[in-house]
């Protein structure tokens, strides 16, 4: 019988999202991950494989609870113009979508595994998106909607105030 996991899967992986999310893929390096999860290398290598792996379960990890909760506020904004608007440009400081669109501009086209992974996030705020648009083609405007809202949280990073301004704008002529 082998030794029992002398750390915590969960709170290694999430770690791990954070870092990546700030300093993407490329960016990071094995000694940055052992650094910032406290788990040594040769553990981290036992239980997620290489590098990618802990990559991957990072990336799910930050689908199932960072875009999950991104989506749910948007599905529970109700039908209200004004209430989906507020939900898809939200300001919220512990929300970040960072890993997200590092993994979609810098892995996704290389790495299929990332890519579908990406995919079911798309179709996570898809699917929240959908039912509050009364329009005919509602199914093409929600994945337009995710487009810009993804659009907005990417410029944002670079200067929120004018991107606030830019969605407010956007959005009350779509929503």
């Amino acid at each position: 019988m082998g030794r029992p996991r002398g750390f915590d899967e969960e709170q290694a992986v999430a770690a791990t999202a954070e870092l990546f999310a700030r300093r993407s893929y490329d960016g990071t390096s094995v000694d940055d991950l052992v650094n910032q999860t406290g788990v040594h290398r040769g553990s981290l290598y036992k239980t997620f494989g290489s590098k990618r792996g802990l990559y991957l379960a990072a990336l799910r990890h930050h689908v199932d609870h960072e875009v999950t909760r991104f989506a749910a506020g948007i599905a529970d904004a109700g039908g209200s113009p004004s209430a989906v608007r507020r939900a898809l440009v939200a300001d919220t400081p512990d929300l970040d979508l960072a890993f997200l669109l590092l993994a979609a501009v810098e892995r996704a086209a290389a790495d299929e595994d990332v890519a579908k992974e990406v995919d079911r996030a798309f179709g996570l705020l898809d699917a929240a998106i959908r039912p509050l648009l009364t329009d005919p083609d509602a199914a093409a405007l929600a994945s337009g909607l995710t487009a810009v809202t993804l659009g907005l949280l990417l410029r944002a990073r670079v200067n929120p105030a004018s991107t606030t301004d830019a969605a407010q704008a956007l959005l009350t002529r779509l929503v």
